[in-house]
């Protein structure tokens, strides 16, 4: 089950889903499975050049999956999707005061340890210089609004405005976020952790560094062959267990958080170094990419 947190936030989804050859594509694969892009055309009766920019949208949108395989005459993309279901989440006034929401800037992080491919921008201009981790210690940080790394971390302090008596049930923590890879490049796995009070949460595997399409918020002088844009994707964690846009990526549940009124909440996005894939991390927040917002908590709690 793909799990979309507003109407907002799913637009790009529904616009992927206007197409008849689109959803053409998605009930290919879901009633045969893998398919690489040749057969896909070939049932299609399709030009694998006019197939690839649907591809590409159905990819960058989290509705289907692309991997490398070896062929007969060398390696082929492979695309398979294990949706079979969306959810599209509307709040519940009546427990919207049981809820509170915060916003932390993408250069807000507290402490962090990167290595190049890396860099960090505010919506003017570039912080110092690409490439040199010790930028992200500049002043100035607290005013960006992307960041990108090959491996590391970057932390955050997430405030809890948690009172005595008040016991947390959900956490939720939105982002658009994609891998980092020198230059551009739309296959390039990478395996993303998530860390909240130093507890590990479980990990997403981002399929690539989405380069070729403009980012909608992207400011004018953005180059053109450096990352656009991400995939907004919702972490949450509650009483059963931990979940990246409704499907489960682990067992930790809120209780293991330790989440404690008046203490802050240490989260942590990292690409380790001896991760299956590692294709690096981009944040993107309010100034670039596709969606106008920074890392956005929700903490859904019981009095």
């Amino acid at each position: 089950m793909l799990r979309i947190p507003s109407f907002r936030a799913g637009m790009p989804i529904f616009k992927a889903l206007s197409s008849e050859t689109r959803m053409a594509i998605l009930e290919l694969l879901q009633s045969e499975g893998a398919m690489s892009i040749t057969a896909i055309a070939q049932r299609l009766n399709l030009t694998a050049g006019s197939l690839t920019p649907h591809i590409r949208i159905l990819q960058e949108c989290g509705l289907i999956s692309i991997s490398m395989t070896e062929g007969k005459h060398g390696t082929m993309k492979m695309c398979s999707t294990e949706v079979n279901s969306l959810m599209v989440s509307a709040p519940d006034i009546s427990v919207l005061k049981n809820i509170y929401e915060t916003e932390i800037g993408i250069g807000q992080y507290t402490n962090y340890e990167v290595r190049p491919t890396c860099g960090i921008c505010t919506p003017e201009h570039i912080i110092g210089q690409v490439d040199v981790p010790e930028y992200f210690s500049d002043m100035e940080r607290t005013n960006a609004h992307i960041l990108w790394f090959s491996s590391g971390y970057v932390e955050y302090m997430l405030p809890c405005f948690l009172k005595e008596g008040q016991n947390p049930l959900e956490l939720q923590l939105s982002m658009e976020i994609s891998s980092e890879a020198p230059g551009v490049q739309e296959n390039w796995p990478s395996d993303i952790h998530f860390r909240l009070n130093g507890v590990d949460l479980g990990y997403w595997t981002s399929p690539g560094d989405f380069g070729r399409i403009h980012g909608i918020y992207n400011p004018p002088w953005w180059f053109p062959n450096w990352n656009q844009h991400g995939l907004y994707k919702l972490l949450s964690i509650n009483e059963q267990g931990t979940f990246m846009d409704g499907g489960r990526i682990g067992d930790a549940t809120i209780d293991d958080i330790r989440i404690r009124p008046g203490r802050a909440i240490a989260f942590r996005i990292e690409v380790p170094e001896d991760a299956q894939h590692v294709g690096g991390a981009t944040l993107f927040g309010k100034g670039f990419g596709n969606y106008p917002q920074d890392i956005r908590m929700r903490m859904h709690y019981a009095s």
